[in-house]
């Protein structure tokens, strides 16, 4: 039995990648934008502090596969459009989720901090499912 190829290794983090957001989109942003703000700063640091045990390391993994992909191939259009897709998400989550997290954590929620923090979301839901709809076309 051959290892696993760099193309499984990239169709299986896309399939981890877009489950963990689907469950972020559905469940866990929906919880956190409903919290009473007298129950803000605890609930807004017990999520960041839990979810960093989860991001970090799959955040981790996708790259290493992104990566491995970039390296070993192959190089198609449907590749390329995968590792577009967790870019996209990684790169709205350092650009405009982490920054709206930390404007949260600090000044508490207010409708426009937490909206942006919800567009982000979804623009993050969308661009993993098209890595994961482009990843077994790779």
């Amino acid at each position: 039995m051959s290892g696993l190829t760099a193309t499984e290794a990239l169709l299986a983090t896309s399939g981890l990648h877009l489950g963990f957001q689907a469950v972020v989109t559905v469940v866990v942003y929906p919880a956190l934008a409903s919290t009473p703000a007298d129950r803000w700063h605890e609930v807004h640091a017990a999520h960041s502090r839990r979810i960093s045990y989860v991001v970090g390391p799959l955040y981790v993994v996708v790259a290493a596969a992104c990566v491995w992909v970039l390296v070993a191939g192959p190089h198609t259009a449907w590749a390329f459009a995968a590792l577009a897709g967790h870019a996209v998400a990684a790169g709205t989550t350092a650009a405009v989720a982490a920054p709206a997290h930390g404007r949260l954590g600090r000044d508490g929620p207010s409708d426009r901090e937490v909206g942006r923090l919800l567009v982000a979301d979804r623009v993050r839901l969308a661009a993993t499912a098209a890595a994961f709809v482009a990843a077994p076309l790779a």
